[in-house]
């Protein structure tokens, strides 16, 4: 089974390879008040698959933090509940 998902991981590794060989062209990008950047096409969307990806890792962070704060929350509530409740003995009578 390693074997197979190494030989995929070298599949997808050597057909991007050969996007990013084959697609060395300058290309221009028109932002706006007239800027333009020019730089290849491989490097561009490599620009835009990171801002992507960091752009949902911030979008998650809220998440994760209130789930972190309502784990911790719940095991102190399971601490509290697992203490042992200390017992008064009856009174003499």
């Amino acid at each position: 089974m390693k074997a197979l998902t190494w030989a995929i991981r070298l599949t997808i590794f050597l057909f991007l390879f050969a996007f990013a060989a084959t697609n060395t062209e300058p290309v221009a990008l028109h932002f706006i008040f007239g800027q333009v950047l020019q730089a290849p096409l491989v490097i561009i969307l490599l620009l835009f698959f990171a801002a992507g990806a960091l752009l949902g890792v911030f979008s998650l962070l809220g998440l994760v933090f209130r789930q972190r704060r309502e784990i911790g929350r719940l095991k102190r509530d399971l601490a509290n509940a697992a203490a042992p409740v200390p017992v008064e003995p009856p009174p003499a009578a």
